[in-house]
């Protein structure tokens, strides 16, 4: 396999920045864009422009174990992952930085605490593997087993009824280890936001300016604190991967994510960034997914709570629920929370916060979020404001507090991110299912086809074997 030379940003032809940025556009914004080759390509990898046809190497090739990525004393410049050449996010790298963000970014950590570990009981199976289905849009049935290789997972949990029936890790993950989530990180945050509303803290209706007084200036003027939550937000925000001006670039710049040309004179947070968004259009009208609704909204949780995000999320979830092991988000210059997509922690305590959702909020012998709160987000938000977006494998769905809602006849209802990172919980099946994986393919759209109908056979399959009396 051809390792391509690390090159310094300042040396970056107007072409190459072009496919860097779609990688770390893809990585903070999470687009789930229709299965148009074109969009695929505007969302894929940064060593490959081409359509989402072309062949990658598999997974048991790209092992980044076996690849040998990060080792040695230091290790030899083909071995080497950085983040200042943007190594890090290229492919087959991704799957060696998705589980050692920490060694490559600045973060702030989440702590569980000295309470007990809450368990998670056991009752595995062995007979998932041979679950099989059809992809969307037809070809060959395909195994659950072979959807896991197909979306290069790094680790996947199934629970039924509150117990763990299949566990697997592969690559540099392992159960002790952890994981960038990306954007489930924003479903996270729109919990921790609902829980304020239902508190009377936060209220849905109001400007978000009544809490952020700093964005009176901005598109977030006459913006409500739901329409932040549910991205109905009207912005003039370009997400225009192939141009080198667009908005995008001075978004991932100021966060950090991206590194600065040496000339660099634009805002150096996240917070300050968003003041400079303008408005285009009516808010409230349309669903639109940008990720900037999500920094909004993680500022106002921190506003509103007194805390850093960090802090709020241990307080609300890591704590209370007896996390396994502590977390930790990727921070800006300022010390903020990248809410839209920074979340690392383990895989067992994202199926933790998962199986909480499914039983309406209740984990560890607490009512960790209101009862009420989990039910609006399952009810999701509005399908006609949704289907404008265009999102060809989700027909029917919606997106409310940060959360993507299925409208099926389960229930089901999702946190996603890009690479394969999800969180499916189905409480008609009462399963929940958490991946962590490092696919070629950002965007959702492309891996959707090959997920979707994986994570409904396992449920229909644990209703059919396991049906209750």
């Amino acid at each position: 396999m051809q390792i391509e030379t690390p090159i310094k940003i300042d040396q970056v032809p107007i072409v190459a920045m072009k496919r860097l940025l779609m990688i770390l556009l893809t990585t903070a914004l999470t687009p789930v864009v229709a299965l148009a080759q074109s969009q695929a390509a505007a969302h894929a990898p940064l060593q490959t422009a081409a359509p989402a046809t072309e062949t990658y190497p598999d997974a048991a090739a790209t092992d980044p174990v076996a690849m040998g990525w990060m080792v040695g004393s230091p290790p030899p410049p083909e071995r080497l992952i950085q983040y200042d050449d943007l190594s890090f996010m290229r492919f087959p790298q991704t799957r060696w930085s998705f589980s050692h963000w920490r060694e490559l970014r600045p973060t702030a950590e989440i702590s569980r605490g000295d309470g007990p570990v809450s368990p998670l009981p056991t009752a595995a199976r062995n007979d998932l593997d041979a679950v099989s289905f059809t992809p969307i849009g037809g070809g060959q049935p395909m195994t659950w087993a072979q959807s896991l290789d197909a979306n290069y997972t790094d680790g996947v949990i199934v629970m039924h009824r509150g117990k763990i029936v299949y566990e697997r890790y592969f690559g540099a993950l392992t159960p002790a280890g952890q994981h960038i989530a990306h954007s489930v990180t924003k479903s996270f945050v729109g919990t921790a936001a609902a829980m304020l509303i239902a508190e009377g803290r936060l209220d849905r209706d109001a400007l978000v300016v009544r809490y952020i007084p700093e964005l009176a200036d901005s598109a977030f003027a006459d913006a409500t604190v739901g329409q932040v939550l549910d991205m109905t937000t009207g912005l003039a925000y370009t997400e225009v991967y192939t141009d080198p001006n667009s908005d995008a670039f001075a978004f991932v710049r100021a966060g950090g994510m991206m590194p600065r040309p040496a000339d660099y004179n634009g805002p150096t947070t996240t917070f300050d960034y968003l003041k400079t968004l303008k408005k285009a259009g009516e808010h409230g009208r349309a669903f639109a997914y940008k990720s900037v609704n999500t920094e909004v909204a993680g500022w106002l949780v921190s506003r509103v709570s007194g805390k850093p995000l960090a802090q709020v999320l241990s307080d609300r979830f890591w704590t209370p629920m007896g996390m396994e092991r502590d977390a930790y988000i990727q921070v800006d210059s300022s010390g903020a929370g990248y809410a839209a997509g920074g979340l690392n922690l383990q895989l067992r305590d994202l199926g933790r916060f998962c199986e909480m959702m499914r039983n309406q909020g209740a984990f560890n012998g607490r009512q960790i979020v209101p009862a009420a709160v989990v039910a609006d987000i399952a009810n999701g938000g509005s399908p006609e404001a949704f289907v404008s977006a265009g999102y060809k494998t989700l027909p029917g769905w919606s997106y409310h507090d940060q959360w993507w809602v299925s409208h099926n006849d389960h229930g089901a209802y999702m946190a996603r991110g890009v690479y394969g990172q999800a969180c499916y919980v189905d409480p008609k099946a009462e399963m929940t299912i958490v991946r962590f994986a490092s696919s070629p393919l950002a965007s959702n759209a492309l891996l959707d086809p090959t997920s979707l109908p994986a994570y409904q056979a396992v449920a229909d399959h644990l209703m059919a074997t396991d049906p209750r009396p």
